[in-house]
């Protein structure tokens, strides 16, 4: 139980997550100097002033202890479980008034975060519609199959969705709270958060037992953008928090995917904008997901193509000759041949060629389209 690591914990719990200064104040004096300061009644930068009324309070010890006890686990840089991935937040512009990497984090589950795979973020709109929260499970089940974890915050709608469907597919996933991971929120996902907490992750860089805010939320979304590498948005209207995760992820230099919706959607309108402005790459399928997130050159996404017909294995020559077929009154190969601009005798024997494939009929008045070239 190291002095540092107590000192993050006490530190975290005296600052809103995402605090410049406080994290400022780390980096130049360290955690457990800047905590040996403050509990001495000196005053670094003017801190010790706003901080007065939680630091009395404090008792890291005891968090630590309690926690454990519970099953939740505080991870702090140097930790091998630390996600790496996390320092990248201090090498970028801060947003909102907020940034940086956590001063240490809460995890509740088996799933350890240093052995977490190539993780995808799947993030959307709490108010998703149907097609909104399908699309987001097969994404989500489709990443999980080919090996990858998914992040997401375990909110209504989208997020939800997500989770289920990394489950459904058997693969790993992570909920991102903004607030303890001892606490359900929404209270309908306890059952939700619980099943993660025995099978997968649950993390956030609050201390157990708080609550929720507005500005914890912002904060906790570059937490979602940091651990993954890549963000998709599924549905996302214009003010929706959704867009700040996308935000940090652009951020963080990492890829921003959409998921178009009907044109006329309002829950679309912010992932479409997204799109317009090249800030995000459209995606349809999970092939498309891991082709922006994976090694390059691994999970290639073959083109969708409609299947081959006669028709397509045809010379230029003969489809000249095929177009000029009549659909319903036969017509004399003499007929056709001035059609297709081509001499008699080549037409004649195209023809032949035309009716061994099936394309073309002759009738005892001449030559029409075979009754399936007509339907189709």
């Amino acid at each position: 139980m190291t002095a540092d690591r107590l000192a993050r914990l006490a530190l975290s719990r005296l600052a809103e997550p995402g605090n410049l200064r406080m994290t400022a104040l780390v980096a130049e004096l360290g955690a457990e100097r800047l905590y040996a300061e403050l509990v001495a009644g000196r005053d670094p930068r003017g801190t010790r002033t706003d901080l007065a009324e939680r630091l009395a309070g404090i008792e890291p010890e005891r968090d630590l202890e309690r926690a454990a006890a519970l099953g939740m686990r505080w991870v702090v840089p140097g930790d091998t479980e630390w996600p790496s991935a996390l320092d990248d937040l201090d090498d970028v512009e801060p947003l909102q008034r907020m940034g940086r990497a956590p001063l240490g984090i809460w995890v509740r589950g088996p799933l350890r975060l240093d052995e977490l795979p190539a993780a995808v973020a799947i993030v959307g709109s709490r108010s998703s519609t149907t097609y909104g929260t399908d699309v987001a499970a097969e994404l989500a089940a489709g990443v999980s199959r080919a090996g990858s974890a998914v992040i997401s915050g375990a909110a209504f709608g989208i997020d939800q969705a997500s989770h289920r469907g990394a489950l459904a597919a058997g693969g790993p996933t992570v909920a991102v709270l903004a607030c303890g991971v001892d606490r359900a929120y929404p209270a309908a996902h306890h059952r939700l958060l619980d099943h993660l907490a025995e099978h997968g992750a649950v993390v956030s860089e609050l201390a157990p037992g708080c609550a929720p805010t507005r500005l914890r939320f912002l904060a906790r979304n570059r937490i979602i953008a940091a651990l993954s590498r890549g963000t998709v948005v599924v549905e996302a209207a214009i003010r929706s928090g959704a867009l700040n995760t996308a935000n940090w992820s652009l951020r963080l230099n990492r890829p921003v995917m959409g998921v178009p919706g009907p044109v006329t959607s309002a829950p679309s309108e912010g992932v479409h904008r997204l799109i317009r402005s090249g800030a995000a790459t459209l995606v349809t399928q999970a092939e498309e997901v891991l082709e922006m997130t994976g090694r390059v050159g691994d999970h290639l996404p073959e083109l969708p193509q409609a299947p081959s017909t006669a028709r397509d294995r045809l010379t230029r020559r003969q489809q000249q000759v095929l177009e000029a077929v009549p659909l319903v009154r036969p017509a004399g190969p003499d007929s056709v041949a001035r059609t297709a601009g081509i001499g008699a005798a080549e037409v004649t024997a195209t023809l032949d060629g035309l009716r061994r494939q099936g394309l073309v009929e002759r009738l005892p008045t001449g030559w029409r389209l075979a009754d399936d070239e007509v339907g189709g």
